[in-house]
């Protein structure tokens, strides 16, 4: 009889880490605190209209019907890895032999937070914008601010280039609909060189483009305070907004902190370079937002870490299972990689590792690739057409 592993998480890197392992002949079960995959890399264009809800989600029993594993939708309430159990909010009690964990983190609370609207939090807020802008549009105008928080107990959760693609694409938006100089574009951020981790002169980059488009910068000031018609910045610095969209730093999961793992210092759940939790013996592994990385200052979490991490995960189980103590890393497999997108304009790939940063304009052309990848992600994960290796993440 084949092991049992238990995946949790119902996101790129809970997906990716199921359809490994099925190949690997486990027998896998997802719990998801969702009924859909939320495609959070192509919902940038929910908010300009190019694209509806359905076109960024797919149903999770799709997904799980097409690659072989069994699917539970339920929240978890907390995981006991002495005793190989998570217990979840309903009072089922799962067990497992193998538990992979991938229900991402939570958000760092920012006072006044409600006040606000991300691209990258819960799904439902991408139509909400979506909603206001267009009442904006039709009041004749108004200030929309965008930025991105920072977390200084684990800066790698910060999540930066979605905010810069939801103000390009927002520029290009209301350039097309012909009422960009009825709106005043803001762009803030707390650290004094926001995007640094892309490299120096690739942050450089993404400054000018910001000032090509007439899009004013308010960088190195810490905030205060949401309020409804702005942010409060220290120093008695206010920014009025009509709409304010925020990404927030992750932290761990409250789920943690009910459990017997550990933590480090934000809460992320401690790991080995395999993925393998330290005092589990190997029976618990943790891959992308959930997981406390280690490498140099510019590391990032991202889909295609999280994707490559559930695929270490799947070999290392199965070495483990075979007897074989080699273990794969996912140290060196630690790099920036994003098509940032610019909207109708066209994009740039931005590529970090060790060795070099670069950032690679694609006029045109590079708004369509990002949507090609959309198209492909889902069809491949439904098994439609076959798989490309290093094509699975943007």
């Amino acid at each position: 009889m084949s092991k049992k592993v238990l995946v949790l998480g119902g996101g790129i890197g809970g997906i990716e880490a199921s359809f490994a392992l099925c190949r690997k002949g486990f027998d896998v079960e997802l719990v998801s605190d969702r009924d859909y995959l939320y495609i959070y890399p192509i919902s940038i264009w929910i908010p300009t209209h190019e694209y509806d809800w359905e076109d960024v989600v797919m149903p999770l029993e799709d997904v799980a019907r097409a690659n072989g594993f069994k699917l539970t939708i339920g929240k978890v309430e907390r995981i006991l890895s002495q005793e190989k159990k998570v217990y979840l909010e309903d009072g089922t009690v799962k067990e497992y032999d193998y538990l992979v964990i991938a229900i991402g983190g939570s958000k760092v609370k920012h006072k006044g937070v409600e006040n606000t609207l991300s691209i990258c939090g819960a799904p439902e807020e991408s139509l909400k914008i979506r909603e206001r802008i267009d009442q904006l549009i039709e009041k004749g105008g108004g200030i929309v601010a965008a930025g991105f928080g920072g977390n200084p107990k684990d800066p790698s959760g910060v999540r930066g280039g979605p905010a810069f693609e939801f103000i390009f694409n927002l520029h290009v938006y209301l350039k097309k609909k012909g009422v960009r100089d009825k709106f005043q574009l803001e762009f803030f951020a707390p650290m004094p060189k926001p995007g640094i981790r892309l490299g120096e002169k690739n942050a450089e980059r993404a400054y000018k483009m910001l000032d090509s488009f007439g899009i004013r910068r308010h960088f190195g000031r810490k905030i205060v305070e949401f309020r409804p018609d702005g942010i409060l910045f220290e120093g008695d610095y206010f920014l009025k907004s009509d709409l304010t969209m925020f990404i927030a730093a992750t932290n761990g999961h409250p789920v943690f902190q009910r459990s017997d793992l550990p933590l480090n210092e934000a809460g992320f759940v401690k790991i080995e370079p395999s993925c393998a939790v330290p005092g589990t013996e190997e029976t618990v592994w943790a891959i992308g937002d959930s997981a406390a990385i280690e490498g140099p200052k510019w590391k990032a979490k991202q889909g295609h870490l999280a994707e490559v991490m559930g695929r270490i995960v799947a070999r290392n189980i199965e070495n483990k299972e075979k007897g074989n103590p080699e273990r794969e890393s996912y140290i060196h497999h630690l790099s920036i990689l994003c098509l940032m997108d610019m909207g109708s304009m066209g994009g740039a790939l931005v590529f970090r590792n060790d060795k070099r940063s670069i950032m690679l304009p694609l006029p045109i052309v590079g708004h369509y690739l990002k949507k090609l990848w959309g198209w492909y992600y889902k069809a491949s994960k439904l098994r439609k057409i076959p798989r490309i290796p290093g094509f699975d993440a943007p």
